[in-house]
């Protein structure tokens, strides 16, 4: 698997224990994720650069965001509006071709 994605998948898992405040303490949840405490820091690290607004709460023993925040990585399908619908010319341009074809 692709190195890129499994640092994806790691984001996404430590963003959805972040969201459920279980994260536990660094040392539990590199031990849950089966990597080291440093690792742990230092995809935190990359979250916060992403503007992740993470913090650590020590009374419920979590990472937390200090904000509401959202994380999608990937594609996904989008339906268009209106105006996005009449700029599209695949439609169009395809009955000319088969048109064309036709002759």
């Amino acid at each position: 698997m692709n190195i890129i994605i499994k640092h994806i998948e790691l984001i996404e898992r430590i963003d959805r224990l972040i969201r459920m405040q279980a994260t536990g303490s660094p040392v539990d949840l590199a031990s849950r994720l089966g990597i080291s405490r440093a690792q742990i820091y230092r995809v935190i690290d990359i979250m916060k650069e992403l503007k992740a607004p993470i913090e650590y709460d020590f009374t419920i023993q979590s990472f937390v965001y200090a904000e509401s925040v959202d994380f999608r990585f990937g594609f996904y399908i989008k339906d268009l509006d209106s105006n996005e619908l009449k700029s599209v010319s695949g439609g169009n341009s395809f009955k000319r071709l088969h048109l064309l074809l036709a002759v």
